[in-house]
């Protein structure tokens, strides 16, 4: 009995410390700072149609999930970000009664990554369960069955426009996306009130999957803001709370060379000349104020890049 328990004891102690959550372990990776990034509308191509709009269901549930997640700003869908944009040309129109709460331009937040992609496969079974209802020949809804969604996503780097990342993802109903973490209250609207049938359970397992895939890929994206001002020594930077910058944190500042293509035009690679290095004293939303620790101080002026160390 001593031995078992000993060997409880071990196995106990060797899961503890490598057992590491894959969220926690990207976390440090990327210091938990967040990158803006928006859905585009994802076609259905599976040719499934029932009572919710299935690319409505999906743009929906991924944009939450990613929301959800805090390693991400996440921006409006495309529709959304438009009718902003509306607003905007109509308040400047000089029509509208104006005021401290109008929409301007020019505060509209940029996205630095594009999700996007095709939603390819859909397939609802209930396996000989009751109720449920017949879809173009699909039995959805009832108890028991299954129910499977497959899409492939694409991430897109806004300023290149290049395709940086890919994967096909598969969701079933039975791993059931209500497990993975996600809270799932405001999304019955996108389904029609079906949110819990087959087709509606292996689309939010799908988008969980394809946000895990996404947060994977953190690591590989730079990650940079820019100097807006030097006063008094203090060198104020273009990102805060909402980017997930901290007090204590450090960054890398200088001029960042672009090579570029002589024949396309196309971005081959950047690379940084670091003047100094910067430690963050103060955080506010979309502002940080640094101290200069290393390098040379005289060096570093407004419009320089900063990278995270």
């Amino acid at each position: 009995m001593r031995g078992l328990l000993k060997s409880f004891v071990l196995l106990t102690l060797v899961f503890a410390f490598v057992a590491v959550p894959p969220l926690a372990a990207q976390e440090e990776a990327t210091g938990n700072l967040r990158y803006s990034i928006t859905v585009t509308r994802f076609e259905n191509r599976a040719g499934w149609h029932g009572y919710w709009d299935l690319g409505d269901a999906w743009d929906t549930v991924l944009t939450d999930m990613l929301n959800q997640t805090g390693r991400f700003i996440v921006l409006g869908e495309t529709d959304m970000r438009a009718a902003a944009l509306d607003e905007q040309d109509f308040a400047a129109s000089g029509r509208t009664a104006g005021g401290k709460k109008a929409p301007v331009t020019g505060q509209m937040t940029p996205a630095q990554l594009l999700v996007k992609g095709a939603i390819t496969h859909v397939q609802g079974d209930t396996g000989g369960a009751g109720g449920g209802v017949r879809i173009k020949g699909f039995k959805v809804g009832g108890g028991g069955g299954k129910g499977e969604v497959n899409a492939t996503i694409y991430i897109v780097d806004s300023t290149t426009g290049q395709v940086v990342a890919s994967k096909s993802v598969v969701g079933t109903h039975k791993k059931k996306a209500l497990n993975v973490g996600y809270a799932t209250g405001d999304w019955g609207a996108a389904f029609g009130g079906h949110k819990n049938d087959n087709v509606g359970l292996a689309v939010q397992d799908a988008c969980a999957n394809a946000v895990a895939f996404m947060i994977e890929q953190l690591p590989n994206f730079q990650w940079t803001g820019s100097v807006v001002l030097i006063k008094n020594g203090k060198v104020y930077v273009n990102r805060g709370t909402r980017e997930g910058v901290s007090v204590g944190q450090r960054f890398s500042v200088g001029e960042v060379e672009v090579l570029r293509d002589p024949d396309t035009g196309e971005v081959l690679d950047e690379s940084m000349t670091e003047f100094a290095q910067l430690k963050v004293d103060q955080v506010k939303e979309k502002l940080s104020i640094c101290s200069i620790v290393s390098g040379d101080a005289s060096a570093v002026s407004k419009g320089m890049t900063i990278h995270q160390q």
